[in-house]
């Protein structure tokens, strides 16, 4: 899965890096039409799928969460940018096996994400984009569950998949809607390494807010 998901990255990112320049060519023909710096606040629901194994089999699984997000893109023509995406969220962690489910215990995630997007309509209300990217997924202020005495998670990084659109109420404001899919596996252990295991987190980022460019 991991294998073909990378070529699917690899072949969104080569189509927008292969649309850089003729960008470039038409931005330098005049004036920019638009401001290069964009800013984002959103709310996001972060849905894990959940997934992987352990050394006592189940399967690992993490609740949702809803969070802030901040997001900060760069134009480096008018059609192509690169944003980097800023958020922290909470998750309940818990090992479903035959016998019922046990709660591991729960961590924050703090799983920066830079994409490379390429925006459709740049000049127009409604502004369409799709992007790709990486992204490193870091578990911190981990707490062990009811049936365990401690919990670690190591960090990971993960390939990021985007859509989106902007719709622009004026030249500076507009409204946001995103959507992202974000490949994370961590490694993890309870009971200070007497089970350890892989989860796969993949989750769903959906996302609404608010845009200002200058």
């Amino acid at each position: 899965m991991k294998t073909s998901f990378f070529k699917l990255a690899l072949m969104v990112g080569v189509g927008a890096a292969s649309l850089v320049t003729p960008a470039m060519a038409d931005d330098m023909g005049g004036a920019f039409s638009k401001d290069r710096f964009l800013l984002r606040g959103r709310v996001i629901g972060v849905l894990p799928e959940g997934g992987g194994h352990t050394t006592i089999g189940g399967k690992p699984d993490a609740d949702n969460a809803v969070v802030p997000e901040f997001d900060i893109s760069y134009f480096f023509t008018k059609h192509v940018a690169a944003e980097l995406i800023l958020a922290t969220s909470p998750h309940d962690l818990s090992l479903k096996t035959s016998t019922g489910t046990l709660d591991l215990g729960d961590s924050w995630v703090l799983p920066p994400t830079l994409t490379l997007q390429y925006h459709f309509t740049p000049d127009e209300k409604f502004s369409p984009y799709v992007g790709a990217g990486i992204n490193y997924t870091l578990p911190y202020a981990e707490k062990h569950g009811r049936d365990t005495t401690a919990l670690d998670a190591d960090g990971s990084f993960g390939y990021a998949l985007q859509a989106g659109a902007d719709y622009w109420l004026d030249e500076n404001w507009g409204l946001n809607l995103d959507v992202k899919k974000i490949w994370v596996d961590v490694d993890a252990s309870v009971n200070h390494g007497a089970i350890t295991g892989n989860v796969e987190l993949d989750p769903w980022v959906v996302g609404a807010g608010v845009s200002y460019r200058f």
